[in-house]
């Protein structure tokens, strides 16, 4: 009964533990090479963003806004109150143009769509991410509601599950 007892406490402290501090997860996709790579092992850190909003250039895990039973990871580029554009490639937030020395494009010739994007002004509590593989990431640049067909370029506050932690 007593090994029962432990057992089971070792499970409830892994579920809390998992659900709410922190938990293990791996990259799946090349949309963040070459800062993560494929394979690439990290844990998410659940708590920060209890005390405090992400900040632009932190890397986060966010529920995708277009189906949201899968994960993401992207990079926070534009916060609420910012205003984003991006020409050819090149982007820019409050008119100032981003030193991204993590960005790699696999197609530095071609203008791909997102390549260009007006003014878009960031909501409050929502975030602009891009992936660091800008040709090879679907990010907002690209989501399109599948009911309303409308473009989702934002992820509202609550999307984003925590910030990576490498190790």
């Amino acid at each position: 009964m007593r090994i029962f007892k432990l057992v089971l406490l070792a499970a409830i402290i892994t579920i809390f533990v998992r659900t709410f501090v922190f938990e293990g997860i791996y990259i799946a996709s090349d949309s963040m090479l070459p800062t993560l790579q494929v394979d690439d092992h990290f844990f998410v850190d659940k708590i920060t963003y209890k005390f405090r909003s992400p900040k632009k250039g932190e890397i986060v895990v966010l529920k995708s806004p277009v189906t949201e039973e899968k994960d993401l990871v992207k990079r926070i580029i534009a916060v609420g109150g910012d205003v984003v554009t991006i020409d050819n490639k090149d982007v820019y937030v409050n008119d100032k143009k981003l030193i991204e020395s993590y960005v790699r494009h696999s197609r530095p010739d071609e203008i791909l769509k997102g390549d260009k994007i007006a003014d878009l002004k960031v909501p409050e509590n929502d975030f602009f991410v891009l992936g660091d593989n800008r040709d090879e990431s679907n990010d907002s640049r690209d989501w399109i509601d599948k009911k309303t067909e409308r473009h989702i370029y934002f992820v509202h506050r609550n999307y984003i599950k925590g910030k990576i932690i490498r190790f």
